[in-house]
């Protein structure tokens, strides 16, 4: 199990025997999201190559939102070239301006040098498989290091999980444990009311033992809950088997706590006891704050 948050950096050379010629830089950046969401940020030389890192994201995550932000270094391998569409679009910008402020002065082409990424390096072709070659390597080692984070976050999130189902577990025994004394006690009020019936009744009257015990055993198929609970605790179970689980196991999660939910909500229609009224309302507590912490997970 592992968390949807983290952070991994890694970097690799594009020549270990002449690391003159540069190198690439990769950070991973994820949150949590109901699908794969991945963004990419490369700078202007490596343009062609932001397809390239998605894919390698969309092959090693199952959800999540990831952000992706590529650095380079390739002074050796790059030559600088010009934006012209760019230059001459801030030309025609500084000249409007001139017009507007300054009538007839001269607009020198050097202005142009203080504005940024006019000019931009390109990768010779020679470059191209190793810079596809130290791409892999950063982007892999940039993964090992968010998956050591992620993994540390998913064993906290497990061990907080874990607490709330060993709760939920203590309160489904003492909701089943209370079962008993709810229909002794529904049992009680009915002979008592069947006495106060007959008092009321001039003459007096024989009880019907035979309705009486049917109306017990009636309410007492109401009020019974047992596979409710069984269902709950089986879902537990299955909860508490997917920490060791390598994967995506977030939305199984989530469909099993949504179950969980389920049979409280049954469970507390059956038994109208505020007892175990109370103890539903903190099971389902403790079923919310797992939902809220399993948004965060793979």
């Amino acid at each position: 199990m592992k968390s949807m948050t983290g952070h991994g950096l890694g970097s690799a050379p594009l020549s270990d025997e002449n690391p003159a010629r540069g190198a690439l830089e990769v950070e991973l950046r994820t949150v949590n999201h109901r699908f794969l969401d991945v963004r990419v940020r490369v700078p202007r030389e490596l343009s062609d190559y932001g397809t390239l890192f998605e894919q390698m994201a969309r092959e090693a995550l199952a959800r999540g939102r990831v952000d992706i932000t590529v650095r380079a270094e390739l002074q050796a391998g790059a030559r600088p070239v010009l934006d012209r569409d760019r230059a001459k679009a801030a030309y025609r910008e500084l000249c409007a301006l001139r017009d507007e402020v300054a009538p007839g002065a001269d607009v020198p082409l050097s202005l142009l040098a203080g504005i940024p990424d006019l000019f931009a390096s390109t990768v010779r072709r020679e470059d191209e498989d190793a810079i596809r070659l130290a791409a892999r390597k950063a982007f892999d080692a940039a993964l090992a290091s968010l998956g050591e984070m992620r993994a540390r976050e998913g064993a906290a999130l497990a061990a907080d999980l874990l607490s709330r189902l060993t709760r939920i577990g203590e309160l489904a025994d003492a909701v089943e444990a209370r079962a008993p004394e709810i229909l002794d006690g529904h049992k009680k009020r009915l002979a008592e009311r069947a006495h106060r019936l007959k008092a009321s009744v001039e003459g007096g009257g024989a009880i019907d033992d035979a309705r009486l015990e049917t109306e017990i055993a009636l309410f007492a198929a109401r009020v019974d809950a047992p596979e409710e609970l069984t269902r709950l605790r089986a879902h537990c179970a299955q909860v508490g088997g997917m920490w060791a689980k390598e994967g995506s196991v977030g939305r199984r999660l989530e469909f099993l706590l949504q179950e969980m939910q389920r049979e409280a909500n049954t469970t507390a229609a059956k038994c109208a006891d505020a007892r175990v009224s109370h103890a539903i309302v903190d099971i389902k507590a403790e079923i919310e704050r797992m939902r809220e912490q399993v948004q965060n997970i793979e």
